[in-house]
């Protein structure tokens, strides 16, 4: 069974064009993103060749990957709206959220193959949201069914995630409305079947200790 064959989780116009420079909710993560790292001015970047909106299967526009030391930390664009504000948001911009994920440096055999891993199972969790409407919320998990790894090689025992807010960053207040930052970390399959509602969520990532994903570690459970 191929990863997200099945999951779970808990449970003024005129005036608009001109304060609207291109892409102000892109700019406001990337300024957010070079706060906390404030030397990296350009990250690594996987863009989207054809957009969602004319037709193409991924939803995201891009992913940034910033270099956090001991690990690569992702950021998405395109859960939130990075363009113009749309009509009826009620101060929040888009779904809300943007998505995160920190991936430990290792010896990996293709370091370059595991970002475009990640970036492709971002996508395959936004498509989730684009397409079926599932919203994703701070400490719900994600469970794949599946129990080969989400590394390239499939041979990490991490299957499937719990969502915290990305302790690294801040909620920010855009001309188009607020975005959070949202964090998926990766869990076992046997860590996963014991979670049950949010507090079981905030129960197992108080005992992992981080919000870094190992690909390496031996499962708590």
């Amino acid at each position: 069974m191929g990863l997200f064959d099945k999951f779970k989780k808990t449970k003024e116009s005129a005036n608009k064009e001109t304060a609207y420079p291109s892409a102000l909710g892109w700019e406001a993560i990337t300024a957010e993103f070079e706060r906390i790292y404030p030397n990296q001015m350009n990250p690594k970047h996987y863009g989207t060749l054809i957009k969602w909106s004319l037709g193409g299967k991924d939803p995201l526009d891009g992913i940034s990957i910033y270099d956090g030391g001991d690990y690569w930390h992702f950021v998405t664009y395109g859960m939130t709206e990075l363009y113009e504000e749309k009509e009826g948001n009620d101060g929040i911009s888009g779904f809300g959220y943007e998505m995160t994920f920190k991936l430990k440096k290792d010896n990996y055999p293709d370091e370059e193959g595991e970002c475009r891993c990640i970036c492709g199972i971002l996508q395959a969790i936004a498509r989730i949201t684009f397409q079926n409407g599932e919203l994703f919320r701070p400490y719900e998990f994600l469970y794949t069914g599946q129990t080969t790894g989400i590394d390239a090689y499939q041979k990490s025992n991490i299957t499937g995630f719990i969502c915290v807010p990305d302790p690294s960053v801040n909620t920010i207040e855009t001309l188009n409305g607020k975005v959070e930052f949202l964090e998926f970390i990766g869990m076992t399959d046997a860590e996963l079947k014991t979670l049950d509602s949010s507090q079981s969520v905030k129960d197992i990532y108080a005992r992992l200790g981080s919000d870094i994903t190992d690909y390496n570690r031996r499962s708590l459970v």
